[in-house]
């Protein structure tokens, strides 16, 4: 392999106002390596500047406000000390021409009261998850979730506006929202989860209404070009389901595209977890006209053809990048992939975080 083999995906490339230097994006990945306090941790600044040479960066999903957290040692963005954490990151990747964008969450239901200050966890209908919740006192049972009101969905779409300037704030050069993987937008997304009967419950278009509420708060505050959101049409995770998943995510798409936002990130995964699924793509593709990033366990040629072809701007790698902080270098170099080591991916401290070595063999300071 040379990098004449990948000619599109190793070119320079734009998603709304952030310049690529190439197509390889760094999907968001949660390590839980911040602190108590919700700062990130002390090494993230180099976790993230080694991997800098991808297009773009998408950093672990990051709390939006008080109680949206959903899994422990997992970091926010909503005080001023966490904006500090986050400008050490920033600060680094831009000191290597690396470009990075802050993703934003609320766990929604895939949360526990003790992470939440004693409160119990909400969603939009009281559903339960299957499994366990990550808290600072171990694993322990997904609590049946109280139902939002009104007014506190209203609140917790200003807690994302807010998110929003604080990442502008810490330097970021964009955000994604996280409507995927079974997280509060995706519970009101879906009717598995969703059984309200007011605005925000019903058919596709009014589940959806959280998210084009959420986006349209996000781009009044920092621009629609440097907004990008994350969907996972058929993705299981989190105990999630819909009825019929190709109109749900169609309808989603459809009521993005006016925004005109920087990109639309898919994960495809279809009938089995872990494979690419591409109906959902299609259908979206149908009616989305924006930057599509897609994810779903691609490699090097895979990624070429689905941006050479049109059907991606940009191909998301998640895996790859923990072990391989130098990936666009081995893809263009034809050097192998390393294996990164499952027992030290969520957790811990430098060992398994920062000190994967480049293809020389050495680290990456």
């Amino acid at each position: 392999m040379t990098a004449s083999l990948f000619p599109t995906l190793l070119s320079p490339g734009r998603l709304g106002a952030v310049e690529l230097s190439n197509r390889v994006v760094m999907a968001p990945m949660t390590r839980n390596r911040a602190g108590k306090d919700e700062v990130p941790g002390e090494h993230a600044a180099a976790y993230y500047a080694q991997r800098a040479s991808g297009g773009l960066l998408i950093t672990e999903a990051t709390q939006v406000g008080p109680g949206s957290q959903g899994y422990a040692f997992t970091p926010g963005i909503y005080t001023d000390a966490m904006v500090d954490g986050w400008r050490r990151v920033t600060d680094a990747v831009h000191a290597r021409d690396g470009r990075i964008a802050a993703q934003l969450w609320h766990t929604g239901r895939i949360s526990h009261s003790s992470l939440r200050g004693g409160q119990w966890p909400v969603a939009p209908s009281p559903i339960a998850a299957e499994g366990k919740a990550f808290t600072y006192e171990g694993l322990q049972p997904y609590e049946t979730p109280r139902s939002l009101e009104v007014d506190e969905i209203r609140a917790i779409i200003h807690d994302f506006a807010d998110a929003a300037r604080h990442a502008r704030a810490a330097g970021f050069d964009a955000v994604e929202l996280h409507a995927a993987n079974g997280y509060l937008i995706d519970q009101f997304l879906r009717d598995g989860s969703n059984h309200r009967s007011d605005a925000y419950g019903g058919d596709a278009e009014s589940r959806a209404r959280f998210l084009v509420e959420v986006t349209r708060a996000v781009v009044d505050a920092i621009g629609a070009d440097r907004v990008g959101v994350r969907l996972s049409p058929d993705n299981p995770y989190n105990s999630m389901t819909d009825s019929d998943p190709i109109a749900t995510f169609r309808t989603a798409a459809r009521l993005l595209e006016p925004f005109g936002l920087a990109w639309l990130h898919l994960t495809e995964v279809g009938e089995r977890h872990g494979a690419a699924h591409p109906a959902a793509t299609e259908a979206i593709r149908e009616v989305y006209t924006g930057a599509l990033i897609l994810n779903a366990g691609y490699d090097a040629e895979r990624a070429e053809a689905a941006i050479a072809s049109g059907a991606a701007t940009a191909v998301a790698f998640a895996r790859p990048y923990v072990a391989n902080p130098d990936l666009v270098e081995r893809l263009a170099e034809g050097v192998p992939l390393a294996a990164g080591d499952p027992s030290t991916y969520y957790g811990g401290n430098e060992a398994g975080y920062i000190d994967y070595p480049v293809r020389d063999g050495a680290l990456v300071g």
